[in-house]
């Protein structure tokens, strides 16, 4: 064995046991009735998610790479996430949560075996521990979800995770805006090793210039759009997005209430608090955002645009992995993984800043961005058609950066996320945009 071979087989071991020391956090925390609850029709029971993780993971590495014979294949079609819609699943015979942790321990400990003896060559699948890579960002993704249905989640709070640091010390003297020069460059990638087949291949594209905010819009700003009687003009929305705002009744970011006195509360996982207003504004679909970005006389970014002030290094022309550069994310330069509970302050994590001089890009929340989620010129489905390719249209709206949430396995300066324009429950604010020629 190769001392890169050792190194690769490491990583991945490491990857696949900080996701299921995640799932295992956020499993454990609540009682069994908990666990097969469905907290929201738009979220499964989590114990349906602690089983589906395993079973894709079985499925992928010990049927796929490893030729094994299915454990229990009665069981699959009750994990296949296209075959039952999210509200139908508290109506399945579901692994209860003994069972299903079970399965998730016997399952990892087959792939552990596995992981000693697999080739790192010649199969795509395998070549560079892909596949491994592919699991491990799933059961992120998962956790991220799980997540999100804690948030939903009523009763007192059962997650605990110090709170981000305070603003830096230079936020006061940070511009509004940073401007992100014209021209071509790389968007996507080739290269990347665990990249998905969303992200590729690497093509070059041609945006002009265009000016971004620093950082995301924050619940300050937000609340003056509130204030300005934002959410009763329809001349700030589109005209789906004001049917939505009047079919759902929408009036401020979800989880926020009045406190009384004319201010703003939120529940965050459980607890009750005053809105933080340094922090980026969070839990607002893309409609909401996109309100708002017209009201301030602005626009949400293309995907392409944020892409190039993230990626884009104006010095070597090269479009970096990430905003910092090709190093992976650390505490210092990103709100990733969970380590807090809330997004930081705007401005924070200078050392993150891309050379556009634009903050936070990765971390602290998803981005809406005006784009669809389309495939890339030279797109190919792969390993399966039902991760990107399904998704493929105007129904869905492409978030961009990570949010608080997402683990940095699942998150890097290529990476893209959808969902419909309606959601709220994600992770998700934005920052605008505007055309360079508007000066």
């Amino acid at each position: 064995m190769t001392a890169g071979t050792a190194a690769l087989r490491e990583a991945i071991a490491a990857r696949l046991a900080s996701a299921r020391d995640r799932t295992s956090g956020l499993t454990d925390c609540v009682d069994d009735t908990d666990l097969v609850r469905q907290h929201s029709p738009l979220m499964s029971p989590l114990v349906w998610d602690l089983a589906h993780v395993a079973n894709q993971e079985e499925l992928w590495l010990l049927r796929e790479v490893g030729g094994r014979d299915p454990m229990h294949p009665e069981i699959d079609p009750l994990y296949n996430a296209f075959e039952h819609p999210r509200a139908e699943r508290p109506s399945l015979p579901l692994l209860p949560p003994a069972e299903a942790r079970r399965y998730a321990r016997d399952v990892r400990g087959r792939v552990l075996d596995l992981l000693d003896r697999v080739s790192f060559g010649g199969a795509d699948l395998t070549r560079d521990g892909f596949v491994f890579g592919m699991i491990a960002q799933h059961e992120q993704q998962h956790d991220e979800t799980m997540l999100a249905t804690h948030q939903l989640r009523d009763g007192s709070p059962v997650l605990v995770a110090p709170p981000p640091g305070p603003p830096a010390p230079d936020v006061l003297r940070l511009p509004p805006e940073v401007l992100v020069p014209g021209g071509p460059f790389t968007m996507g990638t080739s290269t990347e090793p665990w990249a998905l087949d969303n992200e590729r291949p690497a093509h070059q594209v041609s945006v002009p210039a265009f000016y971004l905010d620093t950082t995301p819009v924050t619940n300050a700003a937000y609340a003056q759009f509130i204030a300005d009687g934002g959410y009763d003009n329809p001349r700030w929305w589109t005209p789906a997005g004001w049917d939505h705002r009047q079919l759902a009744g929408l009036v401020a970011p979800q989880f926020w209430q009045r406190d009384g006195s004319g201010g703003w509360l939120r529940r965050r996982f459980g607890l009750l608090e005053p809105v933080p207003p340094a922090e980026p504004v969070l839990h607002v679909c893309w409609y909401e955002a996109d309100a708002y970005a017209r009201w301030a006389g602005r626009r949400l970014p293309t995907e392409a645009e944020w892409e190039k002030a993230a990626r884009h290094d104006p010095a070597t022309g090269r479009s970096l992995r990430y905003p910092w550069g090709d190093t992976d994310p650390t505490p210092d330069v990103a709100n990733l993984g969970q380590r807090h509970l809330q997004p930081a302050p705007a401005g924070s994590y200078p050392a993150g800043a891309a050379p556009s001089g634009a903050r936070q890009l990765i971390g602290d929340v998803w981005e809406w961005t005006a784009s669809d989620f389309l495939p890339y010129p030279g797109f190919r489905a792969w390993p399966y058609r039902e991760y990107s390719e399904v998704f493929f249209g105007p129904e869905y709206k492409v978030l961009r950066g990570g949010a608080f949430s997402a683990d940095p396995v699942a998150c890097r300066g290529t990476f893209r996320n959808w969902d419909y324009p309606i959601r709220r429950q994600i992770f998700a604010g934005f920052r605008t945009a505007r055309d360079a020629d508007l000066a």
